[in-house]
């Protein structure tokens, strides 16, 4: 069920049964071509490809983002020391769009009307999250990006770009349509939903994602929010004042998540590929330098102490034994000192010891509470910030299996997956808490305690919203030097395709000069998104 076939915006349109030497007649009678499909088969489809959704250069596209990834590096989560696999320079140039997914959105809605279904309807509802969903994967991606001309098929070949302040108003309002339509759907108890792979074919569940998704965007517009056109802060308040209508996320098992299996999707750090990568990547310093810096007993469950610093003394339990390798440093050196036990690896026991790891969070609840916290902390809502600042941080620590009192924790015995020493760790949530570091101090302070808590909340999950936050609020400062390309700074865009400029450069030169003058197509230009 997985698609990576890149087409232009211009392919919108309805699935064409094309052969190549046969008169149509004859082909449109081939019994071996099928000219439809279930709607809940192509949900699947769609669905799977929200996991792929975020995979970002095209240089690799058709390779799947997960955790331990190229995303996850830019995330500075972990670090490369091999760069046979891969390096820590963020050199990407253009990105794949969606297009082909969003022409499965229309198939899927189609199919299911084809059957009979009212006009609204589960698939019909999904839909419109789905174009919210995958719109705003490539606007804030690019910028500008072709969108109502693009929905109108194959009619119109050279689709028009419309501006990245168009797409998010068309992104909200397809949520607030998606949010109506499952209500209503929910309380006629009209309409049936199959094939879905992420809710149980639960509209409730549904209703849930869409608005929890709708409160992600809303943050991420930050730098609009006195837009009265976009009017963040007033949609941002109406869904936190009315839970009866806009019903969110309440507890990790809301996640939409995607799940492994031992057989056809395996976890990728797990036993058969245990020598490709255990001691090939190691744990970036941003990411386990603040986890250390907060005395945060996560830091035992994700990662294992530094050969070297237990070797010369240190406990292995003490977060002063755990180092994390500065993304920006020069991969020869990162080797060299990886090579000797100089910084810390992952997990083996959490990360390769089954074929099931952990599940991948595509939208969660830990993410809603900080982003709840970070709207009322900048005076969108009234509210206590602080209650869903803790809520996001407990959730997390309830995600790594962590609770108060004695918790035991496992570190590689000889190197491997299989040998485990084991050491037990004493944890108190109101002790981390009363910790200045932590303890929520509002003001300025206090969201950049949110926005970090967040951040450590993402580690291995939600594709690239780690490096979407820190590009959009500096926080956490991201390590640059030669390892990541440039000692000064982190690209803030991907490039538009080759096959725009090609098949449709007309709109896009004129698109990329409207946004971006003279500076081009340039992955370091600045976005409407992010601009105050």
């Amino acid at each position: 069920m997985k698609r990576y076939k890149h087409i232009l915006p211009l392919a919108l349109g309805l699935l064409t049964l094309a052969g190549c030497e046969k008169p149509f007649d004859q082909l449109a009678q081939d019994p071996n071509r099928p000219s439809s499909a279930p709607a809940s088969l192509i949900l699947q489809g769609i669905e799977n490809d929200m996991y792929n959704a975020n995979r970002a250069p095209s240089g690799f596209n058709g390779v799947t983002n997960e955790p331990w990834d190229d995303e996850q590096r830019w995330n500075q989560f972990h670090a490369s020391n091999y760069n046979y696999y891969a390096t820590n320079d963020y050199a990407w140039t253009s990105t794949s769009l969606n297009y082909t997914t969003l022409k499965d959105v229309v198939r899927m809605e189609i199919e299911a009307a084809n059957t009979g279904q009212a006009s609204v309807n589960p698939y019909s509802a999904l839909g419109k999250f789905f174009r919210a969903y995958f719109f705003e994967n490539m606007t804030r991606r690019l910028g500008d990006i072709p969108m109502t001309d693009a929905l109108k098929g194959l009619d119109n070949l050279t689709p028009k770009y419309d501006t990245q302040k168009a797409v998010y108003l068309q992104i909200l309002s397809w949520l607030d349509s998606a949010n109506d339509d499952l209500a209503t759907l929910i309380s006629q108890k009209n309409g049936n939903l199959s094939g879905d792979i992420y809710m149980g074919n639960s509209l409730t569940q549904w209703q849930k994602v869409v608005n929890t998704f709708k409160m992600r965007v809303l943050v991420s517009l930050s730098h609009k929010a006195s837009d009265t056109d976009l009017n963040v802060p007033a949609r941002f308040a109406a869904v936190l004042n009315n839970p009866t209508k806009y019903p969110l996320m309440s507890s990790l098992s809301d996640n939409m998540q995607y799940t492994y299996n031992t057989v056809y999707n395996q976890y990728p750090r797990n036993p058969s590929n245990f020598g490709n990568n255990a001691t090939r990547e190691n744990m970036a310093d941003t990411y386990l330098g603040l986890l250390t810096k907060l005395k945060d007993p996560r830091t035992f469950v994700v990662a294992e102490p530094a050969g070297a610093l237990v070797a010369a003394g240190g406990s292995p339990t003490a977060f002063s034994s755990f180092l994390g390798a500065s993304s920006g440093e020069d991969l020869a050196t990162m080797a060299s000192k990886a090579n000797v036990g100089g910084y810390s690896f992952q997990n083996r026991k959490r990360y390769y010891s089954t074929y099931l790891g952990e599940p991948y969070f595509i939208i969660g609840y830990p993410e809603l509470q900080f982003n709840i916290a970070e709207g009322i902390n900048r005076g969108w809502a009234t509210g206590n910030a602080e209650t869903y600042y803790q809520n996001g941080i407990k959730a997390s620590w309830s995600f790594y299996g962590l609770t108060d009192g004695a918790n035991t924790v496992y570190f590689s015995a000889d190197g491997g997956y299989q040998n485990f020493n084991t050491y037990t760790v004493n944890v108190s949530y109101s002790d981390y808490y009363a910790q200045s570091g932590v303890k929520y101090a509002g003001g300025s302070t206090g969201l950049t305690q949110i926005l970090q808590q967040k951040y450590l909340a993402f580690a291995q999950n939600s594709g690239m919203e780690a490096f979407y936050n820190q590009r959009r609020t500096g926080v956490p400062t991201f390590q640059v030097g030669p390892g990541t390309g440039n000692s000064t700074r982190i690209p803030l865009r991907w490039q538009y395709p080759a096959t725009e400029r090609q098949y449709n450069g007309a709109n896009n030169s004129s698109a990329v000069t409207s946004q971006y003058g003279s500076t081009g197509d340039d992955i370091n230009a600045k976005m409407w998104l992010l601009q105050d």
